[in-house]
């Protein structure tokens, strides 16, 4: 089950960290930026990212690609997105796309098909979905996930400064609106438990709201967190240790500029900058969890 091996690998490697493909072309060090056009830019990006995943797939057990980057240089953005998702998976890494999808019915249905089936042409193991449709929206994602050995991450407590706006408001039951996205999505994933106790049907919960985590991860015991927001976002291993379980289960942690960009603070190769950036954070993250350790649920 692919919750299962999501969490085996952060094991293996004792990491829970994800590196952010979320690849902007200025990103690129200026000596790889020589495109003329969409096709030239999204190589030089796809040439970018291989390196990235090289340089870091013996680290990580995962990548999270964000599709906004890649749609924004059209068909051959797409392209470069499929190529980039292919080729980390090729290297043993676990793939997320982040791209936010929603609908319901039969249009939820196309979007899961493209990211999650068995012939998706963006094939990914994991998708960020936004659940705020309620279950019309996500059952289609959770049908496929069942068949195709696939996840989901829904939107709860996002990492953005904004968040509250929506997400703190208080229901007529007390609870918080992003509580009660938590709660339903806890209630999505029932029937599709690994054996390590957690669903296809992961939360994605931001590390810059760090007493919010701690309540989401009481009240969702069965669920895997994604947790942006490390690093550029404001957010460090102290503040999300409360998106975990004892053993340093149930999460994982995404960083994109922090590990794309490290070249710029420290100097040189672009790729071993990428690298020793994705080993201090491993070494920051357990610092604060410890050993990570499996525990059959």
């Amino acid at each position: 089950m692919i919750v299962d091996k999501l969490l085996e690998k952060i094991a293996e490697r004792q990491n829970p960290t994800c590196v952010g493909l979320d690849t902007a072309y200025e990103y690129l060090p200026e000596g790889m930026r020589k495109a003329t056009s969409a096709e030239g830019a999204a190589e030089e990006i796809f040439a970018f990212n291989q390196e990235i995943v090289d340089a870091t797939a013996d680290l990580v057990p995962a990548v999270k690609v964000q599709i906004a980057y890649y749609e924004e240089w059209g068909k051959a953005g797409i392209a470069c997105f499929e190529r980039t998702c292919a080729y980390a998976r090729s290297k043993g890494l676990i793939v997320i796309a982040d791209a936010k999808r929603n609908d319901i019915g039969a249009t939820a249905s196309r979007y899961s098909g493209a990211f999650l089936g068995e012939k998706a042409p963006l094939l990914c193991d994991f998708l960020t979905v936004n659940g705020y449709l309620g279950t019309d929206g996500i059952a289609p994602f959770v049908e496929t996930c069942k068949q195709e050995d696939r996840g989901i991450f829904v939107l709860v407590k996002t990492s953005n400064p904004s968040s509250g706006e929506l997400q703190d408001l208080t229901l007529a039951d007390g609870r918080k609106v992003y509580e009660c996205m938590g709660d339903m999505v806890e209630r999505w994933g029932e029937g599709t438990l690994g054996k390590y106790g957690y669903s296809r049907v992961g939360a994605v919960v931001g590390a810059t709201h760090p007493a919010e985590a701690k309540i989401l991860r009481e009240r969702l015991p069965h669920t895997f967190f994604l947790i942006p927001g490390y690093g550029a976002q404001g957010g460090n291993a102290e503040m999300l240790k409360n998106s975990f379980h004892r053993g340093g289960m149930g999460g994982i942690v995404n960083n994109s500029r922090g590990i794309l960009c490290a070249y710029r603070k420290e100097g040189g190769d672009f790729a071993e900058a990428a690298r020793a950036a994705a080993l201090r954070m491993k070494e920051d993250l357990l610092s604060v969890l410890g050993e990570i350790c499996t525990k059959e649920a």
